[in-house]
C-alpha cells in the first residue's frame, strides 16, 4: 500500500511508515494539479495546515483510507466527504501540549521578571535596575481555570516552582481534583478572588467568549497577572486593557487574540502586557510528535487496527447503526441540556434506556451522550472514539440500565443523577423531544436558546413571563408548562428566538412566585 506524505513531518514519521511496509512518497512540493491526478493511486495520505484536503481532493482518492492530520485541527480537511466516502480522519491532539504548558510558564515568568522591556532598555543602552523590580512566584496563588491535559500540566510545574496551585472546571471531578493535587474551586469568582496569577486553558464556545470580562477583572485581586495561551476571544481585550491601565491588572501575557494577525491595537500600546503571534504550540518537539503520532494512526487504520484519535468513526455494527443513528441528535442534545442544568459539574450519572431500544447494544447512544456532556468542556473535537477516554480523565462515571418497559413511549431516554434529570424521545424521523426535566413531564421541542422557570402553579404566572418578555422585545418560540399537581411547584419552559440578559432574568425571579430561572444555551 502507498501513503503520500504530502506535507512535511518528522523524519522519524516517515521511517515509521517505512518500517511497517508502506510505499511512502514524501512530496511536499507536489501542485494541487499534480495531486488531483495522481491521489487515486495512494491508500493513505498525510497533510499538515498547508495542504487543503476539500471535496474534489477526497472525490479522486478512490483507494484512499485513512487521511493523517499531523497537528490539532482538521479545518483543512472536509471530514464530511471523507466520512461519506468511508475514509478515516486521524490527528494528533496531544502532540503540543507540553510546548503550550511551557509557553504558559514562560510567559508566567516574563511577566514577574520585566523580561522583555529589560531586554529592550539594556539593548537602547539603559541601565535601569530599579524599574524593572520583578516578583517571586513562590507562595504565590495560580489559578488555572480549564484543567484539561494543558491545564494540568501547567499546574504540575507551577507546584513544582512553590505556588499554591487552585483551579476551577466544572466538567472535572472533585476526585480527579484531589489525584491533581489542585484545590478545587466551587465558582469561577471564587478562583479570581484567591488568585495572584490566573493562566487560562479552555476551549473557546458560547460559553467562554468573553469569559473574563468588566465583572471578572473587579472580582480579582489588585496587581493580579494573567496569562491566556488558550483561545482569542476568551478575555475581552477591551476590558483587559481598562484593567491594566486602571491598575488593577499587574500584566498581561498573551498569545491568542480575538482577531489574528494582531499587528495593531491597544494591548500593543502597554508595556505590562507581553505578546507572542500564537506560538504556544511551536516547537520542534510538538512538530515531531505530531509527526510522529499521524504516522502511528496512519498504520493501525491501514492494518485496520484500533484507531485511537479517529474523529469520525462509528463503533457500533452497521446493522445496529442504522437503528441508532436517528437517536444520536437526540442524545446529545440530553447530555448538553443535563450538564447545563448542572452548571457542568456531573460527577457520575445513570442513563436509562428504556422500550425497544434497550434490546440493543447502546455504546453508541452512551457515547454520543458524553459528547455532548463534554463538547464544552475540553479544547480538541470530541468523538466517539476519544469521548470515554476524555470522560474518564475527568473522573466522569456514567452507568447503563435498560427495560423493555416504556409505559408512554415507544422508547424513552433518560439522564439522571443526585440532583438532575433529563429524558427524551422521537416523536418521528428528526423530530426529537425532551419529555421530562427533573420530575416534570413536559413537551419540548430542542432549541438554541432555552430559558427554565421554577415556580408556583397558579393563574397569571405564565403572562407575567410573557409580559417581561414582550417588554423587552425578546420573543418566544414556544413554550410548555410542567407541573405535579395542581396549585403545586411547576416549570416553565420557554424555547427562545435570542439570548436572554441577565437583567431580564433578574426581572422573571423577582416574580412574586418564581423560585429561580436558568438560561441554557444548547
Amino acid at each position: 500500500m502507498k501513503i503520500l506524505v504530502k506535507d512535511r513531518i518528522a523524519e522519524d514519521g516517515v521511517e515509521k511508515l517505512k518500517e511497517a511496509g508502506f510505499e511512502v512518497n514524501v512530496a511536499t512540493d507536489m501542485p494541487r494539479e499534480e495531486m488531483l491526478e495522481k491521489i487515486g493511486e495512494y491508500d493513505g495520505l498525510i497533510v499538515r495546515s498547508a495542504t487543503k484536503v476539500d471535496e474534489e481532493i477526497i472525490s479522486k482518492a478512490d483507494k484512499l483510507k485513512v487521511i493523517g492530520r499531523a497537528g490539532i485541527g482538521v479545518d483543512n480537511i472536509d471530514v464530511e466527504a471523507a466520512t461519506k466516502k468511508g475514509v478515516i480522519v486521524a490527528n494528533a491532539p496531544e502532540s503540543n501540549i507540553v510546548s503550550v504548558a511551557e509557553h504558559a510558564i514562560a510567559l508566567l515568568f516574563a511577566l514577574c521578571r520585566h523580561v522583555p522591556c529589560a531586554d529592550v532598555s539594556v539593548k537602547s543602552g539603559k541601565w535601569e535596575k530599579s524599574k524593572f523590580e520583578g516578583a517571586e512566584v513562590q507562595d504565590k496563588v495560580l489559578g488555572v481555570v480549564g484543567v484539561g491535559k494543558i491545564g494540568t500540566l501547567v499546574a504540575s510545574r507551577a507546584r513544582g516552582l512553590g505556588m499554591r496551585v487552585i483551579g476551577f472546571d466544572p466538567y472535572v471531578s472533585k476526585e480527579r481534583f484531589r489525584q491533581l493535587g489542585i484545590e478545587e474551586m466551587e465558582t469561577l469568582a471564587d478562583l479570581l478572588k484567591q488568585a495572584d496569577f490566573i493562566s487560562l486553558h479552555l476551549p473557546k464556545t458560547k460559553e467562554t467568549v468573553g469569559l473574563i470580562g468588566k465583572k471578572e477583572f473587579a472580582l480579582m485581586k489588585d496587581g493580579v497577572r494573567i496569562v491566556n495561551t488558550a483561545r482569542g476571544g476568551i478575555v475581552d481585550e477591551g476590558a483587559l486593557v481598562e484593567a491594566i491601565k486602571s491598575g488593577k491588572v499587574a500584566g498581561a501575557g498573551i498569545d491568542v487574540f480575538s482577531q489574528e494577525p494582531y499587528t495593531s491595537g491597544p494591548l500593543l500600546d502597554l508595556d505590562q502586557v507581553i505578546v507572542t503571534p500564537h506560538i504556544a504550540a511551536s516547537t520542534r518537539e510538538a512538530q515531531d510528535k505530531a509527526g510522529i503520532i499521524t504516522a502511528e494512526q496512519v498504520i493501525a487504520a491501514l492494518k485496520g487496527e484500533f484507531v485511537r484519535n479517529a474523529i469520525n468513526v462509528p463503533i457500533a455494527a452497521p446493522e445496529v447503526l442504522d437503528v441508532l443513528r436517528p437517536f444520536l441528535p437526540l442524545v446529545e442534545v440530553l447530555g448538553k441540556l443535563y450538564v447545563r442544568l448542572l452548571d457542568g459539574r456531573v460527577g457520575s450519572l445513570e442513563v436509562e434506556y428504556a422500550g425497544e431500544l434497550a434490546k440493543y447494544d447502546t455504546a453508541l447512544l452512551t457515547v454520543a451522550m458524553l459528547r455532548g456532556i463534554l463538547e464544552s468542556a475540553v479544547q480538541e473535537p470530541v468523538t466517539y472514539v476519544n469521548a470515554p477516554v476524555l470522560a474518564k480523565e475527568r473522573g466522569l462515571e456514567v452507568r447503563e440500565s435498560k427495560t423493555t418497559v416504556s409505559r408512554e413511549y415507544v422508547n424513552l431516554i433518560t439522564l439522571k443523577g443526585k440532583t438532575a434529570k433529563v429524558s427524551g424521545t422521537l416523536f418521528g424521523p428528526d423530530k426529537p423531544r425532551i419529555v421530562g426535566i427533573y420530575d416534570y413531564d413536559v413537551d419540548v421541542v430542542p432549541s438554541q436558546y432555552m430559558l427554565i422557570v421554577h415556580n408556583e402553579d397558579k393563574p397569571g404566572m405564565i403572562g407575567k413571563i410573557g409580559t417581561i418578555m414582550g417588554d423587552h422585545n425578546l420573543n418566544i418560540a414556544r413554550m410548555q408548562f410542567g407541573r405535579r399537581k395542581a396549585r403545586g411547584d411547576a416549570i416553565s419552559v420557554l424555547s427562545m428566538d435570542e439570548m436572554v440578559p441577565d437583567d431580564v432574568l433578574k426581572e422573571i425571579e423577582a416574580i412574586d412566585g418564581v423560585t429561580k430561572s436558568k438560561f441554557i444555551i444548547l
